[in-house]
């Protein structure tokens, strides 16, 4: 099924009655999970301030989140692991954790708006797909906050596990700092083994 993805232009939100948003955080780092959020956000509770995620300080994305979860309908977080990852391909295990998101909702939506240019094929209700969709739809903007959150809680987690990456400021992404440490410190569990410059590393060390 070929899905036309909606853009600023040519976006409409759907006349139904329960919405929910799907990001995703992770698709580009080395390391770690890639997680997803879906929201369906109450309409007599507004959240103010809602952006995508990456246009936010850290505190104002961890001052939402929580009023994100206090006020919504309904949320859920979906991930995929790095065995997941490595043997489906990112946009695979991406579309995997974007189903589980929706999947954990305790409330079922009427529709899907899903943040890109892909709606996962299994995700079960109506969806559309809406590219920069996290500053166009406030529910795509919620879910990208509480995605964000999630996963750089984890990589807080893993810095601490590993203080020898910088988890902790790169967030698995591949900067020069955090390639220099997988040279220097070796691939550990949580890299993603499919992804470049992780497999060279490797293909080095036993080459």
């Amino acid at each position: 099924m070929t899905v036309k993805a909606l853009n600023a232009e040519t976006y409409q939100r759907p006349q139904v009655q329960l919405i929910c948003g799907v990001d995703e955080v992770g698709r580009g780092p080395l390391v770690g999970a890639v997680v997803t959020a879906a929201v369906i956000l109450d309409p007599n509770n507004p959240v103010v301030g809602l952006n995508d995620s990456k246009k936010l300080s850290e505190k104002k994305r961890l001052q939402l989140a929580e009023e994100i979860k206090a006020k919504a309908l309904s949320w859920s977080l979906g991930r995929a692991e790095v065995h997941e990852i490595d043997s489906l391909n990112i946009l695979h295990a991406t579309m995997l954790a974007m189903t589980r998101a929706v999947e954990g909702l305790h409330i079922k939506p009427d529709w899907a708006l899903i943040d890109g240019n892909r709606v996962p094929k299994d995700i079960g209700v109506q969806a559309s797909a809406v590219v920069k969709g996290d500053a166009l739809v406030p529910e795509i903007s919620a879910a990208s906050i509480l995605a964000k959150v999630a996963r750089d809680k984890e990589m807080q987690q893993l810095a601490e596990l590993y203080p020898h990456y910088g988890f902790a400021g790169h967030k698995g992404y591949p900067t020069a700092e955090h390639l220099a440490a997988i040279k220097t410190y070796g691939v550990i569990a949580e890299h993603r083994r499919s992804f470049k410059p992780v497999r060279d590393v490797l293909e080095q060390m036993h080459g």
